[in-house]
C-alpha cells in the first residue's frame, strides 16, 4: 500500500481499503477543501485531519468509531444534571461561533485552522454542515458541528465551556436526529470522551457497508431549519 497524492483537477479518491495501516487510516494527501471534494470524501468514508500549515491529509481508519443515536448513554448523574439544567439548546443558530470555539480548545483542537473554518462555513452555507449550540443565558457554553449526508451525521468536533455542555449538545442532537430519521453518527476515532457517550468501534468494512445503505436515505423535510430543541432527554429514555 502507498500514500496517494490527490490531483488538484479531480475530486477522485483512492479506495478507502488501500489506506495505510501505520499510521492507521492515512489514505492520501493534497487537494483542497472545496465543497465538492469534502462531500466526495465523506460519501466514501474519508475525512480530512491535519495541522495548520501542513499538507491536507485524508483518512479512513480501521477501526471506525460510531454512535447510534438510540444508544446514547445517559448516566444517572447526567440525568440529574439534565433535570436541574436551565440551559437552552439550539440547532444551526451560531455555526461559525461553534467552529471557532472548537478551534480554541488548545492542543486537542489545534488542527482546526482558518482554512478549515472557511471550508466548513462554506459547507454550512450550502446546507451540508450543521451545528448544535448550548446557551447559558446569552453565553455559548458548548456545542458541536459536523456534516450531514443521507441518514448519517459525520461529527467533526465539539467543545465545552461549562461542565457537561458538549454532552448535553450531543444528547439533544442524538434524540432529535433519531426522530428525524437519522441512523448513525460517525465519531471517526474513538477516545474516552466519545466512548462515555456510547460510541464504539466497528470494522472499516462494516462502516463502509453501512455508508452504502444509509447515504440514499432521507431525513424529515425541514429538519435542519434553525430552531430551539426544547426536549432534553427525558428520564424515561435514560440508559441505566
Amino acid at each position: 500500500m502507498r500514500l496517494y497524492r490527490l490531483s488538484p483537477d479531480s475530486v477522485h479518491f483512492p479506495p478507502p481499503q488501500t489506506a495505510l495501516s501505520e499510521p492507521n487510516g492515512l489514505l492520501a494527501f493534497g487537494g483542497d477543501l472545496s465543497p465538492q471534494r469534502l462531500l466526495a470524501a465523506y460519501r466514501q468514508g474519508i475525512f480530512p485531519w491535519y495541522s495548520p500549515g501542513d499538507a491536507i491529509l485524508w483518512w479512513s481508519p480501521d477501526l471506525r468509531a460510531v454512535l447510534f443515536p438510540h444508544a446514547f448513554h445517559q448516566s444517572r448523574s447526567f440525568s440529574r444534571f439534565v433535570r436541574r439544567c436551565r440551559w437552552c439548546v439550539t440547532l444551526n443558530q451560531a455555526f461559525a461561533e461553534v467552529v471557532s470555539a472548537c478551534a480554541e480548545r488548545g492542543a486537542e483542537g489545534s488542527w482546526i485552522g482558518s482554512e478549515v473554518e472557511i471550508a466548513y462555513n462554506h459547507l454550512h452555507q450550502l446546507g451540508h454542515a450543521h451545528s448544535i449550540e448550548v446557551w447559558d443565558d446569552e453565553t455559548l457554553a458548548g456545542g458541536l458541528y459536523g456534516v450531514a449526508q443521507g441518514a448519517l451525521f459525520f461529527g467533526e468536533s465539539m467543545f465545552s465551556r461549562r461542565p457537561n455542555a458538549s454532552k448535553l449538545a450531543l444528547g439533544c442532537f442524538c434524540r432529535y436526529f433519531m426522530h428525524q430519521g437519522g441512523k448513525m453518527v460517525d465519531c471517526q476515532v474513538l477516545n474516552s470522551h466519545t466512548a462515555s457517550f456510547g460510541a464504539h468501534n466497528i470494522a472499516r468494512g462494516d462502516f463502509l457497508a453501512m455508508l452504502t445503505q444509509l447515504l440514499p436515505l432521507s431525513l424529515a423535510a425541514g429538519c435542519w431549519q434553525p430552531q430551539t430543541l426544547f426536549t432534553v432527554l427525558p428520564d424515561s429514555e435514560s440508559r441505566r
